[in-house]
């Protein structure tokens, strides 16, 4: 399979050597840098280095995208209208769901596959190992592109657009903890706790991930009103050490707002919700709208 590689950082140098040991040819490679370094990434690849989309990408049998994701959409219309109809663009960026839609649609217009690639891990971890997920019209061709370098790929149900969706959901919760860890470690460290720490959180290893937070929505439009005053403690806590406790000021926020839901349902009379995650996100979701 030729491809074609737009982007030759971290993310496409890494699937760019993948691929040449799986033995597919890498026929160039746009990037905006085109000083010695990245020359002799392109020469070690066999392929020529363009500095923009050009009529070199119709050689191409599919043509990877891993540029940064704002400028992904631009790129991507650059791109088609040198492609030919029978090739599929891949795109390995984090752009935004519209964005990707966007492009989805200039790609039909020219009779173009566009697939929607979300990395759903970090490079530096697993590299071409890390999971992907695609969705779009491409999907079959970037599969096999994908499990022939190694990268353990799935098609999802939908357009392009759905999968870096899931890819954005997953870091509201990924990257909500990881800040959450760095707030309560760094407190933990300092007051001397965190080997005690680590020995009081271990029930929460005996619980799978998605079991352990439906049981938070489940419990809390229960008792939001009782744990708001315990996260107002915990924040004064870490004030009183002399830290700024910038993940529990949106924690102390989010408990407050539906503190206060849950006072306006009350004094309604309507406030007897089933005990399922489905009834209680369906209340939960008009307080977390925009106003």
């Amino acid at each position: 399979m030729k491809i074609a590689l737009l982007g030759c950082g971290e993310v496409g140098s890494c699937y760019a050597q993948a691929w040449d040991a799986a033995g597919h040819a890498v026929i160039g490679i746009c990037e905006l840098r085109q000083d010695e370094e990245m020359a002799g990434r392109a020469r070690r690849h066999g392929a020529g280095l363009h500095a923009e989309p050009g009529p070199w990408l119709r050689e191409a049998d599919i043509v990877v995208s891993a540029v940064y994701g704002h400028a992904a959409r631009e790129v991507a219309q650059r791109s088609f209208p040198h492609m030919r109809q029978d090739a599929v663009y891949a795109d390995f960026t984090t752009a935004s769901a519209s964005d990707m839609q966007a492009a989805a649609a200039a790609a039909a217009e020219r009779n173009i596959g566009f697939t929607d690639v979300a990395i759903m891990g970090a490079i530096a971890l697993l590299a071409e190992r890390t999971p992907l997920l695609c969705a779009g019209t491409g999907t079959d061709a970037v599969l096999r592109l994908a499990e022939s370098g190694g990268a353990p790929a799935r098609a999802i149900p939908g357009a392009a657009g759905d999968a870096v969706r899931l890819k954005l959901l997953r870091s509201v919760m990924t990257k909500g903890m990881e800040s959450l860890a760095v707030e309560c470690l760094v407190a933990a460290e300092s007051m001397g706790l965190r080997a005690s720490l680590y020995e009081v959180l271990a029930d929460i290893d005996r619980t799978p991930l998605t079991a352990f937070i439906d049981s938070f929505v489940r419990s809390h439009v229960l008792h939001a009103q009782r744990r708001l005053a315990e996260v107002r403690e915990a924040r004064e806590q870490l004030v009183q050490a002399g830290l700024e406790p910038l993940v529990l000021d949106g924690v102390e926020r989010l408990f407050d707002r539906t503190s206060r839901g849950i006072e306006a349902a009350r004094a309604d009379g309507d406030f007897n919700l089933p005990d399922s995650v489905e009834a209680r996100l369906a209340w939960l979701t008009p307080l977390a709208r925009q106003h």
